[in-house]
């Protein structure tokens, strides 16, 4: 909505609209370009990567699937569903994860995360983002992509 100007959608609509984020959609996402290269330049200096996605749990494996089928080197996914509320619904699992970072790429998903956890955020640019506000100060550090975020965590 944010970035393509869609129309915002009652109760009924979010459901309808949902209804196609099925196993076919997650299994066939996109690649966003420069994320498979920075990942890999993350694994390859000893990093272990864990996508933490807010999707419903029916889905966690074709998003790995589609994850590995685009050459990422990420062997787990963990699918926390999406509750909105004060807290992230990916706060229980970074907090059982307990990783040294945790890039999202939108702003809510950072709140309640540890204190010891850094948080990063990639930015939803060009096209508009529901990125900023207050809640800007829980990023730890802000990058244009996933490249970006790759190049500060291994020249830090």
């Amino acid at each position: 909505m944010d970035r393509w100007q869609v129309e915002r959608l009652d109760a009924d609509g979010r459901a309808a609209f949902r209804r196609h984020f099925d196993d076919r959609f997650w299994s066939t996402v996109p690649v966003i370009e420069g994320a498979v290269e920075a990942c890999h330049r993350l694994h390859d200096a000893g990093f272990e990567l864990v996508c933490v996605s807010a999707l419903d749990l029916q889905y966690e494996s074709a998003r790995l699937r589609n994850l590995r089928d685009h050459g990422f080197p990420i062997e787990r996914v963990i699918a926390t569903g999406n509750a909105e509320g004060a807290r992230s619904p990916k706060a229980d699992a970074i907090e059982s994860l307990k990783p040294i970072a945790f890039v999202d790429d939108y702003l809510p998903y950072l709140r309640g995360l540890p204190v010891q956890v850094h948080t990063a955020l990639v930015l939803r640019a060009p096209n508009g983002s529901p990125n900023s506000g207050a809640d800007m100060t829980l990023a730890r550090s802000v990058h244009q992509d996933l490249a970006g975020f790759a190049q500060h965590w291994l020249t830090r």
